[in-house]
């Protein structure tokens, strides 16, 4: 155990670091992770060198095995009544068992494509906003005490995507290891959904707020309504694939809503076939995953499942305005209850608590990340969300990063390949042991 307290007379001199980094984005869905070379004239490629892994536990209730981490992508071929467990909840890691036994399948097995001893390896690691001390305690002795790393950065997700070159027309591309001037991080995860401005890569803390609407909500919630039709309550996994494939963010969502509806018993409708489809759930079987298609007024979801209308038995879900009703709670959150603004509201409450003076720099500069963020339709609806709130003497850019899911791993594979810029902000191994874990927070935080 490193000894408690601070030490005031700890060398400011810059880390000497190992020759590879691995940057490690821990997410509450899925861990980005992959290798960045010290120094190097080439550019990261998130598609080739980042691997998702399932950031969770999973017990199947068919082949009663248990899938730890990357197993369930790699040899997991039937996802039907999966039970989660996951290290992370609410965006912070709380249950470091599970973390570590997820960690040594992926760090340490021999399988894995992300093998590595870290004895000689730097390590860039992610957190969520705003962490209680005890929680940053746990992390910095899982990976100095634990895996052992040679060195370590433990920096807010959101940071890391100043690294990347912004994807605003007419911004200058950064060097690796320069962050941007200024930038808005709206960061849509599986936990929350978090703004957080930035200021030459620094979070301004007190700006930073936080939705509690997610990924998880919407698949929750999606759950709920499909599971008035067909049982669900056991398919997290199916679920989450049939919001994946279909859910949409309305621009006109009374006009939608209409669309899709059947009217009364005096006045029956026919609804706009353009918004609903069937899903077939998939079998595992034939049908290995769910796909949709055009709904078939003809044929009765019955008659598929029996194979009584000539084709294939299938098992259907008719979705009709549950697909843009569900991703609506992330910008009407109030119609489940929530006394919360939507991601709108909540990036003008980040701005507005800022000088009047930084409204402008920030409000020109959005940067929208995350998962949950894919969604047909968000940034359109966000972008015009924010130009009809915010007076006309400011200029709203709003951009999405090119990969929504692995930008914030391809800021610290660029930090990565600058000793210059990675140097300052590390914590060595020895450093640890001899300055405590208190010097060490109070490092990251920026303070030593």
């Amino acid at each position: 155990m490193a000894r408690k307290g601070a030490s005031k007379g700890a060398d400011a001199a810059p880390a000497r670091l190992a020759s590879r980094t691995l940057v490690l984005d821990n997410g509450a869905h899925t861990i980005k992770a992959g290798f960045s070379p010290l120094t190097t004239d080439s550019e990261p490629h998130a598609d080739a060198e980042c691997h998702v892994v399932a950031n969770c536990i999973a017990r199947s209730q068919r082949d009663k095995r248990t899938y730890i981490g990357p197993e369930l992508l790699e040899e997991c071929w039937d996802f039907g009544e999966l039970a989660f467990r996951r290290p992370v909840e609410k965006g912070f890691v709380v249950n470091w068992e599970g973390e570590q036994a997820i960690w040594e399948r992926t760090l340490l097995d021999k399988r894995s494509p992300l093998q590595c001893d870290p004895h000689e390896m730097n390590l860039i690691l992610t957190e969520a906003p705003n962490g209680p001390s005890v929680l940053q305690r746990n992390m910095d002795e899982m990976v100095f005490e634990e895996f052992e790393f040679a060195s370590y950065y433990r920096t807010i997700s959101p940071v890391l995507n100043a690294y990347v070159p912004p994807p605003f027309p007419s911004t200058p591309a950064l060097p690796s290891g320069t962050a941007a001037e200024c930038l808005l991080v709206v960061d849509v995860g599986h936990s929350h959904t978090t703004t957080t401005p930035l200021h030459h890569g620094r979070p301004l803390h007190a700006a930073c707020r936080r939705l509690e609407i997610g990924g998880k909500t919407l698949t929750n919630r999606l759950k709920e309504v499909l599971s008035r039709t067909v049982e669900v309550q056991k398919e997290d996994w199916i679920v989450q694939e049939i919001k994946e494939d279909v859910c949409f963010i309305s621009q006109s969502f009374s006009s939608d809503l209409e669309r899709v509806w059947k009217g009364g018993l005096k006045d029956p409708r026919d609804v706009d076939t353009s918004i609903v489809v069937d899903y077939v759930l998939p079998d595992y079987e034939a049908i290995k995953r769910g796909f949709s298609r055009p709904h078939d007024t003809k044929v009765s979801r019955k008659d598929r499942a029996l194979g009584l209308h000539g084709g294939p038995r299938e098992h259907i879900v008719t979705i009709a305005n549950e697909r843009f009703t569900v991703p609506e709670l992330l910008f009407t959150p109030s119609d489940i209850g929530m006394q919360q603004e939507g991601v709108a509201g909540t990036i003008l409450q980040s701005i507005y608590s800022l000088p009047q003076g930084l409204w402008q720099p920030f409000l020109a500069n959005i940067l929208v990340v995350g998962g949950s963020s894919k969604f047909p339709g968000f940034l359109e609806r966000l972008r015009s969300e924010m130009e009809s709130r915010v007076s006309e003497e400011y200029l709203v850019r709003v951009a999405q990063a090119e990969d929504p899911l692995k930008n914030v791993w391809a800021g610290g594979a660029r930090l990565a390949r600058s000793k210059d810029a990675l140097s300052p902000l590390v914590v060595t191994r020895q450093e640890y042991l001899e300055h405590g874990d208190v010097w060490t927070r109070r490092k990251f935080a920026g303070k030593v």
